[in-house]
């Protein structure tokens, strides 16, 4: 699940109170730390911390001005939950597992890596345990692990898990068994019957039902999408990743046909393949509008709506962002060698960027935010084409309150972590 989803729904349990609030004097490395590396800060803009190295070179992590009690030979990853607990991926005698607020889990893994959330609490990662690989609730690993698994996944209610598998051992050299197929998907450690020469990107229902959808390879040249397992009755030249409309269930993938790309909704072409590129389709929630980045003439991506591009084009497009109703969209665009700009509705904001990132819509969808780095290094943040007056060394991405009326910036201020909360009223 997206963790920006699951922020939104835990936004009404922070501190909103109006003003700038110096969370810790010196963001530093402390005496004691042989180093310290990358900077995090929680959601809630409370809570810093990072990787840092002892005396005694085992690993830890910081959080504000403490240590977690134990150290361990390797850390990395560390990541908040939405909950605001912080993990990390430890290593202690040789094996890995994970670490919540400093306790680690009983359960050790050869290896560890990509933590989820779910938006009750639960915490997954991808597992290998004697060269077999899956994916870990908890700290309890599947029943069933694989010679291979790639593009792990967990459905939006957080109860459910997914990856690419292979289900047949292949030899060295082994054309003929890769033909085939091998690879399949297991939804929490079970495969699927069927299995093909590729699968990619396994997504679920998120209405929380249990069909699961993938893009699979049939043979040398064909692709179409599969769920649970049954194919599409139509191939393509190539196909993107699939997903479900969340009310009602229909499943839209981009596909290529004649040498164009365009939009097919439950194996019907929806929208016809006159794109030189369409991906990163996205829903509204009522399923009555269909985004995706599209490119209308070679080398010139814009954004459609219900196969109706924009008509300003860019050199690339990233970070394609829905209001919460679905009705507006925004972007990042790159104009190559001439940086960033944010892009809403269409219009193009003022100025350029040597970097910017997703673009955040308020909670009635009336504005957006957007983190955004300057060529002197100095970050700041724009709501709807506007500086707020704030500059930082480091920040991190902006967040509306859950009434919309303010704006939550956190970031590094003169080697100090601060949080700003910014009545929008002043700004806009």
């Amino acid at each position: 699940m997206g963790s920006s989803d699951v922020v939104s729904r835990n936004s009404d349990k922070w501190d909103w109170e109006r003003g700038k609030k110096t969370v810790l004097s010196s963001v530093a490395a402390k005496p004691g730390y042989l180093w310290q590396e990358e900077s995090l800060v929680s959601p809630d803009g409370e809570t810093f911390s990072a990787v840092v190295r002892l005396e005694d070179e085992s690993f830890t992590l910081r959080v504000n001005n403490e240590e977690w009690p134990e150290s361990y030979e390797k850390a990395w990853l560390p990541r908040f939950c939405p909950d605001g607990r912080l993990t990390a991926l430890v290593m202690a005698d040789d094996e890995w597992t994970l670490a919540v607020d400093g306790a680690p889990w009983e359960e050790r893994f050869a290896f560890i890596w990509g933590t989820m959330f779910g938006p009750e609490g639960q915490i997954y990662a991808a597992i290998q345990q004697d060269m077999r690989y899956g994916i870990c609730a908890d700290g309890t690993a599947w029943d069933t692990l694989y010679i291979n698994a790639t593009d792990f996944s967990l459905r939006a209610d957080g109860r459910k898990t997914a990856a690419v598998v292979q289900v047949s051992p292949l030899k060295q050299a082994d054309i003929s068994g890769f033909f085939s197929g091998v690879y399949s998907v297991a939804v929490d450690g079970e495969a699927w019957d069927a299995s093909f020469m590729n699968v990619w990107t396994p997504v679920f229902d998120g209405r929380g039902g249990e069909r699961v959808a993938a893009q699979v390879r049939l043979n040398s040249y064909e692709y179409t999408i599969a769920i649970n397992g049954e194919p599409w009755p139509t191939a393509y030249n190539c196909v993107w990743a699939p997903s479900f409309d969340p009310a009602t269930g229909a499943l839209a993938a981009p596909v290529r046909a004649g040498g164009r790309w365009g939009m097919a909704v439950d194996a019907a072409l929806a929208w016809k393949p006159r794109y030189h590129q369409c991906w990163q389709q996205q829903w509204s929630p009522d399923g009555k509008h269909l985004w995706a980045v599209v490119a209308p003439e070679y080398g010139k991506f814009t954004v459609a709506r219900n196969d109706s591009p924009w008509r300003e084009t860019f050199p690339c497009i990233t970070d394609l962002t829905l209001s919460p109703d679905g009705g507006r969209a925004a972007a990042l665009a790159s104009h190559l060698n001439d940086g960033f700009c944010v892009v809403v509705d269409g219009a193009a904001w003022q100025g350029s960027w040597d970097m910017a990132w997703r673009p955040v819509f308020s909670p009635d969808g009336g504005h957006v935010a957007a983190l955004v780095r300057g060529s002197g290094g100095s970050m700041t943040y724009l709501v709807d084409n506007k500086p707020v007056g704030e500059s930082f060394s480091r920040a991190w991405a902006p967040a509306f309150s859950p009434d919309g009326r303010s704006l939550l910036m956190r970031g590094i201020q003169n080697g100090s972590l601060v949080r700003v909360v910014m009545p929008l009223a002043d700004i806009v």
